[in-house]
């Protein structure tokens, strides 16, 4: 048996979390200078969070420390649990790298101990059902050592495409990594984003509305989507509830999908991508994440 770890990042159910114990890492945000955290999200008001955001709250967040990493993994290290840590994409985020800091650390110090990191190269349910698919195979039998190869394997195949309102917030923290991108809104011109081969968010394409950018991350999901009906696919949004209905019926139409996870984007997350945000996750055609398919699409 091993323990798996993850980061508040991967927008897991706090309950959910509990049941398959899954320890979580909380990353820090600042609303206005005021620093927070987010563990419980039962009780997070994603409503009045975005709101404050849309009213122009200053919500800023910083990295994991390689201390946090440590005062969480050492209780579980003492017990004499090894350790499978399922973090945030290293393209977005360096917390990736405290948690390498403090895995060297820790395997001096706990010689004994197999610790292994998985980098998603995702973030939200990206991440986070990665971070179930882990606690599965523990409960199933797995060593940790497998269990970290298979989701070596996984995580290229899990595409992630989503859209924002305005990309104000991806440009102004640096998560927005290619220029054809900084299209803005004007004319009602909406991105489709996704997760390159490097972890990082780039356009590959626009198209004109809120409606029809919605159909289109439905259709790239029936493209792509591989035995959708033997999975769970996950659904992250920023206060937009109605979209999300409407992007379920879309996804149901051809390739229902076994499962639907719908979350609210966390604070750390949500800060990044904005009001309005709307994300898919499912495990497809590994190519998905290529530069190749990062072209522009006549807006319609």
């Amino acid at each position: 048996m091993f323990s798996v770890v993850t980061d508040t990042s991967a927008n897991l159910d706090c309950e959910l979390a509990k049941e398959r114990n899954i320890h979580i890492v909380p990353f820090h945000y600042y609303v206005n200078g005021e620093d927070m955290t987010c563990t419980d999200t039962r009780s997070f008001d994603g409503k009045t969070f975005y709101d404050a955001m849309r009213a122009g709250a200053k919500v800023t967040t910083s990295q994991i420390t390689p201390q946090s990493y440590i005062d969480t993994l050492t209780p579980l290290l003492e017990k004499g649990e090894d350790i499978l840590f399922v973090g945030m994409s290293s393209g977005i985020s360096g917390s990736y790298a405290s948690a390498e800091t403090a895995a060297a650390q820790l395997r001096m110090d706990f010689p004994e101990r197999q610790i292994h990191l998985v980098d998603t190269l995702g973030a939200s349910l990206g991440e986070g059902l990665l971070a179930v698919k882990a606690a599965e195979c523990r409960d199933a039998g797995a060593s940790v050592a497998d269990t970290a190869a298979l989701l070596d394997e996984m995580r290229v195949g899990m595409c992630q495409v989503f859209t924002v309102d305005d990309l104000k917030y991806l440009r102004r923290t640096g998560r927005l990594s290619n220029i054809v991108a900084l299209v803005g809104t004007v004319l009602n011109i909406k991105p489709l984003l996704k997760g390159n081969q490097e972890g990082k968010i780039v356009s590959f394409a626009t198209v004109r509305g809120r409606r029809r950018s919605i159909q289109a991350m439905a259709e790239r999901y029936n493209s792509m989507v591989k035995d959708a009906a033997n999975q769970t696919i996950g659904i992250a949004h920023a206060d937009c509830a109605d979209d999300v209905k409407y992007l379920i019926g879309l996804l149901n139409e051809k390739n229902p999908p076994k499962e639907i996870m719908t979350v609210m984007y966390e604070p750390v997350t949500g800060s990044h991508v904005g009001p309005g945000a709307l994300a898919l996750f499912f495990m497809g055609d590994e190519k998905f994440r290529g530069e190749g398919l990062s072209l522009p699409m006549n807006p319609t």
